[in-house]
């Protein structure tokens, strides 16, 4: 969490705000506010008698955890378990690591696929001679017809 938004919560004395204030706060859209609450990620929000949903402390520092998890790239299930964990005061670190531990594994099989890919098009460049002919050998790669 940025500092100014630690300050800025800290600062208000006003409990519980509305989803504009929530989403300042946290720097997540209201619509992603509201997205996330459908997914079970927040707590069901009180309303006022008029509708208007009122967000506490707790739910924007929820809002900031998903919104870091999100910056990392937690899938949202991931997150689902994580936010979890993080309000089960009785969980065991274990757990919380091996979702860490996963996703980890997953990012390495990500970056190892791209920099494939990143091999395959720089040795596709090489091979096309950029300038006016047709041939092409990116086009023919494509194309299923490349050497």
């Amino acid at each position: 969490m940025n500092p100014s938004a630690t300050a800025s919560i800290e600062a208000i004395r006003v409990w519980p705000v509305a989803i504009g204030v929530a989403a300042l706060l946290s720097n997540v859209s209201a619509k992603m506010v509201r997205h996330y609450e459908s997914l079970g990620l927040l707590a069901p929000v009180a309303r006022t008698d008029s509708g208007y949903r009122q967000y506490t402390e707790a739910d924007v520092r929820t809002l900031q955890f998903i919104k870091r998890g999100r910056e990392l790239g937690f899938s949202m299930a991931e997150i689902a378990e994580l936010v979890g964990l993080w309000h089960n005061r009785q969980r065991a670190s274990a757990s919380v690591k091996r979702i860490a531990q996963k996703h980890v594994t997953e990012l390495a099989h990500r970056i190892e696929a791209m920099q494939a890919m990143q091999r395959t098009l720089s040795a596709l460049l090489d091979h096309c001679q950029g300038d006016e002919r047709p041939d092409c050998p990116i086009l023919d790669d494509l194309a299923g017809h490349c050497c």
